[in-house]
């Protein structure tokens, strides 16, 4: 039981460990799924969206921990 507890509990903590990265995805997956019920987008433009979003978002969060690490 301790074996799955501590999984669990990394696993938790591999998602929780950049807070900003988390809700920015989770607002990304957000808006996209509201343009998707909105509009009648075919899943290419969707699936770019998300991509692109993803990939942005990644970009500024590495970029925003190279600042900080360079500031040190």
């Amino acid at each position: 039981m301790t074996i799955i507890r501590d999984v669990l509990k990394e696993l938790l903590g591999m998602f929780l460990a950049d807070a900003r990265l988390t809700i920015a995805i989770l607002l990304l997956v957000a808006v996209v799924a509201g343009v998707i019920s909105a509009l009648p987008a075919g899943s290419l433009l969707t699936g770019g969206a998300l991509l692109f979003g993803c990939l942005a978002i990644l970009v500024e969060a590495v970029s925003r921990e190279a600042r900080t690490r360079q500031r040190r």
